[in-house]
C-alpha cells in the first residue's frame, strides 16, 4: 500500500508542472467579443486661446524686431532693460497689432517676421490684431499699391491671390498655436486697396468689395471667431467716413467692425507748432457714436498717436479719449501706433518713448 501511495504522490507532483502549450483560440465571428477593446478618443490638436479683452488697450509695435536688429534697447522706468513686448504688458497694454506686407524688399513685416513677434505676444497672453496691407510696403490714404507680384492681375485673379496670402499667413500663425482676435482686411482703405483694381469711388466699389470679401472669407476659414475690421483714417471727419462706409455697405462688403485712425495734433507749418488736439478728439468721440448707430457695428480706434515731444499733451489727449468712451460697450479699444518709436531711432515723431523709456502715455492703460 505504501508503494501505491508513493506512486500516487509522485504522479500528483508531476501533474503540477508546466502546462502543455496550446494553440490560440480563434474568436467565433458569430458571437460578440466578450472583452471589447477600449474605445480610443481621437486627439484634437490644441487650439490657441487668449482671452479677448472687452476693451483693448493696444499697441502697434511692428517695428520692434527691426529696432532690435539695430541694437536699440528698451527700459523700465528704473532703467532695467526689458524686451519691448513684455515691457508694453508691464506698462498696461493687453493687446498688440502687427502689420503684414506681402513681399517686402528687406523682409521686415513679412510672414516670418510677424510670426516671431506674434509668438512673443501669445506667450505673454496678449490679444493679437493682424493688419494686412496687401502691399509690399506701406498702404495708407496716399498710396494703395498692390504687391509687385499682383500688379498685372485682373480683379478675380487678384481676389484669389489676396485670399491665398491671407490664409497662408494666418494658417502659419495658427499652426504655431497663436491666437488672433482681430484682422484688418486692408489698411486705411479710404480710397480702396490694391489700386486701381480695388478702388472705392462713388461710381464703383465692385472691385473693392470683391477683394474685401475674399479677405473676409479667408480670415473666417482659419479663425472663425476673429473679428474682421475695415479701416478708414480721419476719425474726426464724419463726412468722409460716412461716404466710405455707406458706399461699401451698399455694395455688399462684409466686415464685423469699424476701425479708425486719429492723429489729432500733426505738425502745422503755418503755426510752426503742433495744433491743439481737443477739436479733433471731441469730433472723434461724437463720430464714434454716430458711426456705430448708423452701421450697427462695434467701433475701435486702431491707430492713435500724439507728438512724443509733448508727453503732457499726449497723456491729456489719451486720457480724454479713455474717459470719453468708457461707458460705450460697443467701443472696443484704442491702439497706440508704434509707441516704442522715437525720432532719433525711426525718424518718427508720434511715438511715446524717449531714450528707450516710456513717456507715460502707455502707462495710462494700467
Amino acid at each position: 500500500m505504501k508503494k501505491i501511495a508513493l506512486l500516487a504522490a509522485l504522479f500528483a507532483v508531476l501533474s503540477c508542472g508546466p502546462a502543455a502549450k496550446t494553440d490560440p483560440v480563434t474568436p467565433d465571428p458569430t458571437k460578440p467579443d466578450p472583452t471589447p477593446a477600449t474605445p480610443v478618443t481621437p486627439v484634437t490638436p490644441e487650439e490657441p486661446s487668449v482671452t479677448v479683452p472687452a476693451f483693448a488697450k493696444g499697441v502697434d509695435i511692428s517695428w520692434v524686431t527691426e529696432m532690435e536688429k539695430k541694437n536699440y534697447k528698451f527700459y523700465t522706468a528704473s532703467g532695467t532693460e526689458k524686451e519691448c513686448t513684455a515691457l508694453m504688458k508691464e506698462l498696461g497694454a493687453n493687446a498688440v497689432r502687427y502689420r503684414v506686407w506681402v513681399n517686402p524688399t528687406d523682409g521686415w513685416c513679412n510672414k516670418a517676421d510677424v510670426l516671431v513677434k506674434a509668438k512673443r505676444a501669445q506667450d505673454l497672453g496678449l490679444a493679437i490684431m493682424i493688419d494686412f496691407h496687401y502691399s509690399d510696403s506701406w498702404a495708407d490714404p496716399s498710396k494703395q499699391n498692390p504687391p509687385v507680384a499682383w500688379k498685372n492681375m485682373k480683379v478675380d485673379e487678384m481676389a484669389t491671390a489676396l485670399a491665398a496670402h491671407t490664409k497662408d499667413v494666418l494658417q502659419a500663425l495658427k499652426e504655431a498655436k497663436v491666437d488672433v482676435a482681430w484682422v484688418q482686411v486692408g489698411n486705411e482703405t479710404n480710397t480702396g486697396m490694391c489700386l486701381p483694381v480695388g478702388a472705392v469711388s462713388k461710381d464703383d466699389v465692385s472691385g473693392f468689395v470683391k477683394l474685401a470679401n475674399a479677405g473676409y472669407d479667408a480670415v473666417k476659414s482659419v479663425y472663425p471667431n476673429a473679428l474682421v475690421i475695415t479701416h478708414h483714417s480721419n476719425a474726426h471727419d464724419l463726412t468722409k467716413n460716412k461716404w466710405f462706409y455707406t458706399l461699401i455697405v451698399n455694395g455688399g462688403a462684409k466686415f464685423d467692425m469699424i476701425g479708425l485712425s486719429l492723429y489729432p495734433s500733426y505738425w502745422d507749418n503755418k503755426l510752426n507748432d503742433y495744433p491743439d488736439w481737443t477739436n479733433y478728439c471731441n469730433a472723434a468721440l461724437s463720430n464714434f457714436q454716430q458711426l456705430h448707430t448708423q452701421y450697427s457695428k462695434p467701433v475701435m480706434l486702431v491707430e492713435f498717436g500724439m507728438p512724443a515731444s509733448k508727453p503732457d499733451k499726449a497723456k491729456a489727449a489719451m486720457q480724454f479719449l479713455l474717459d470719453g468712451v468708457k461707458d460705450f460697450d460697443w467701443f472696443k479699444g484704442i491702439f497706440y501706433w508704434e509707441p516704442e518709436a522715437e525720432h532719433g531711432r525711426n525718424g518718427y515723431d508720434y511715438g511715446a518713448f524717449s531714450n528707450g523709456k516710456s513717456t507715460g502715455v502707455i502707462d495710462l492703460f494700467k
